[in-house]
């Protein structure tokens, strides 16, 4: 790396695949004067799964000599699919969904432990842990509320179930510098648990923001330095 301003960030969504998840960053990173783009993946089409996802990140690769993959939740499927491109310089996955190879989406939840270590994080908080996601309570708990109106007044998102049940293609972690980031008040992947994962999988220790799922909509400006710092090779 030789700054952030030699580098395109490429952000990745997690499931629903829109783009809009990603535009307070975005606007935090083009007032700095640095490139980025969202990609709108192809998730409302029941055909697509982690090898259309792939092509469509490797098309907005394209073209930018520098890139650093960010990646969000289930984005971290997809990101390393992408990192052979002789562009790609760094992965950083927030709260991801880390897989192993050959590991579909599906099968990532119980092999994981994801319902175990949830659970005891949603019962401290006076919760019944089997009363399933909300969304307000689990995701948009730390996001503003102009903003979670904003987002939840355009849906939720379709995600194609190809992505959860095609096979992973992905054989081997790349050989691409790996970060990740953990909100440490994540309530939907508690930070225990993606520490545990973080270290049993990919050897890294993440680095933690306050705040949620959602760090690019609760934490943008936070984020953005994070990002930034990582670019510098710090």
């Amino acid at each position: 790396m030789t700054g952030p301003a030699t580098v395109t960030y490429v952000l990745i969504p997690g499931a629903g695949g829109a783009v809009a998840y990603w535009h307070l960053l975005l606007d935090e990173l083009h007032r700095r004067g640095r490139q980025a783009v969202a990609v709108e993946l192809p998730a409302a089409d029941p055909h697509a799964a982690l090898p259309e996802y792939a092509a469509t990140v490797r098309a907005a690769v394209d073209g930018h000599p520098q890139v650093v993959l960010v990646a969000q939740s289930l984005g971290a499927f997809t990101a390393p699919l992408v990192a052979d491109h002789p562009a790609v310089r760094l992965l950083v996955l927030v709260n991801p969904m880390i897989p192993a190879p050959g590991e579909t989406a599906g099968h990532w939840w119980a092999a994981t432990g994801h319902a175990r270590a949830r659970a005891p994080y949603v019962t401290a908080q006076g919760r019944d842990p089997d009363a399933g996601v909300d969304l307000a309570v689990d995701f948009f708990h730390d996001v503003p509320a102009e903003v979670t109106a904003r987002m939840l007044a355009g849906g939720s998102g379709d995600e194609s179930e190809a992505v959860f049940v095609r096979p992973n293609p992905l054989r081997r972690w790349p050989d691409v510098p790996t970060r990740v980031v953990t909100g440490r008040d994540d309530r939907f992947f508690p930070a225990d648990f993606q520490r545990r994962l973080a270290a049993q999988r990919l050897d890294v220790r993440p680095d933690e923001l306050p705040g949620g799922h959602l760090l690019a909509l609760s934490q943008p400006r936070r984020l953005a330095d994070l990002l930034e710092r990582y670019a510098r090779g710090g």
